[in-house]
């Protein structure tokens, strides 16, 4: 539902917006989807009112790296080796895509994020198998509502020839999405990259990737140092020997990434996104880096990667995220001498939030609760038994809340989840092409 006007009145705000100050309850009104006030008593006039005096009132969350296209086989290798994902389900399963395949993936897994409270994702797309394919997963993202960039890879056709010391460059239909499809940057979907760099190609051809990514003005998100094998080539002292490195720039994971590597991200303002549900889950990937990175000056975002491997919603990412700072580096267990002891329910969320955020290049547009930002906001229900009653919001949040908390959901000022239920989509429906699409993906498995 679209309204020209809206006032969410009488929530706890969390606004997150460094310096404001958050009255202990207040309102937010929203026009043309963006917020034109906050504060306390604001007139509603001839405005939509969403009673929020029961509710937490925050900004969305911001995923920064989703394999979305995967969602109708969610949770499918979970329990299995890194081999029989990356040798068996991408190189085996992947050209069985169809465009239909992609978009009912994107569509249910972009739904699932919204009723999660995550109003937006990075879609880390890699399955170009054809332009169709593409178009497809781009209208699943579109038609869910959520806010969205949208990172174009490579096919999952002949995985091997385009993810292992790669001798081809990006797919050039990249260069039609951006001149079409995607052209603008204040479109509720817009385009990004999905990288391969040093690690996964030939020598010239990441430097061709990223001068083509450059060339059509958008930002690149690049895995890098997963597993040790990756770690050892070094592929960010590549970079920075090229004098490549730049604040457009978002690496995946660094699980292996030496020390000095993450110096030169932050130098040239590199942001960095870790998957901590998916990366404590998956043998051999590495430590979860939050020590090394946070002493360099780097605030990492958080991503639900993907669902085929683990659990995508926010609010496990950053549970997980302070049980693991908690009892390892806490616990004297750091690698860098200037990790700070302690991460506290604050830093996680705006782990979540702000630097979700900046690492995909929308730091102002959403992120935060402030005027003229858009109207990107999620209300909690603060009485729900594993909450109630509330004595710190932001602790709630982080230690105590899950998806079932989750009470509405707007974006850019229309509501997209209402009174705990996804609007505006036929969810039977919905669940019946999936698992129809899941049948034919894992068909003989």
């Amino acid at each position: 539902m679209t309204t020209a006007r809206l006032l969410i009145r009488g929530g706890t705000l969390i606004t997150l917006a460094e310096g404001q100050g958050d009255p202990p309850v207040g309102d937010v009104l929203v026009e043309g989807g963006r917020i034109v006030a906050i504060g306390a008593g604001l007139e509603a006039g001839d405005a939509e009112v969403i009673n929020a005096a029961s509710m937490i009132v925050m900004p969305g969350f911001v995923d920064t790296h989703r394999h979305t296209w995967q969602t109708c086989v969610r949770h499918r290798y979970a329990d299995v080796t890194p081999d029989q994902y990356f040798g068996g389900f991408l190189p085996e399963r992947g050209p069985r895509y169809r465009p239909e395949d992609v978009y009912i993936g994107n569509l249910l897994g972009a739904l699932s994020a919204i009723d999660a409270g995550v109003t937006t994702i990075l879609d880390w797309s890699q399955i170009q198998n054809t332009p169709d394919h593409t178009d497809e997963a781009i209208r699943g993202l579109r038609d869910a509502g959520i806010r969205a960039v949208f990172a174009h890879g490579i096919p999952m056709t002949e995985f091997m020839a385009w993810g292992v010391d790669s001798p081809r460059v990006h797919p050039s239909d990249i260069r039609r999405v951006r001149e079409t499809t995607l052209s603008s940057d204040d479109a509720l979907v817009t385009l990004a990259m999905a990288g391969r760099g040093p690690e996964m190609t030939a020598d010239g051809i990441w430097q061709a990737d990223l001068k083509l990514a450059r060339e059509l003005g958008i930002r690149s998100s690049i895995h890098m140092g997963a597993f040790p094998f990756n770690g050892e080539k070094g592929a960010i002292s590549q970079m920075h020997a090229a004098g490549l490195l730049g604040d457009d720039l978002t690496f995946i994971h660094c699980n292996c990434c030496h020390d000095d590597e993450f110096k030169m991200m932050a130098d040239a303002g590199v942001t960095a996104s870790l998957g901590v549900n998916v990366e404590q889950n998956c043998i051999g990937i590495g430590d979860l880096p939050f020590d090394r990175l946070l002493a360099a000056g780097i605030e990492p975002s958080l991503s639900g990667d993907a669902e085929t491997l683990g659990c995508s919603d926010m609010f496990t990412q950053m549970r997980q995220a302070i049980g693991y700072y908690r009892s390892w580096i806490g616990g004297g267990h750091s690698r860098a001498v200037d990790a700070p002891s302690y991460l506290g329910a604050a830093d996680a969320l705006r782990f979540a939030t702000v630097r979700g955020a900046e690492a995909n290049g929308l730091a102002k547009k959403v992120g935060t609760l402030e005027v003229g930002k858009a109207a990107d906001i999620i209300c909690i229900r603060a009485t729900d038994l594993n909450l109630a009653p509330v004595s710190n919001p932001i602790a709630a949040v982080v230690h105590g809340a899950h998806p079932g908390n989750v009470d509405t959901v707007l974006v850019e000022g229309r509501v997209l989840k209402r009174a705990g239920v996804i609007v505006g989509h036929d969810l039977l429906r919905l669940r019946e092409i999936a698992t129809a699409s899941q049948k034919h993906i894992l068909a003989d498995d």
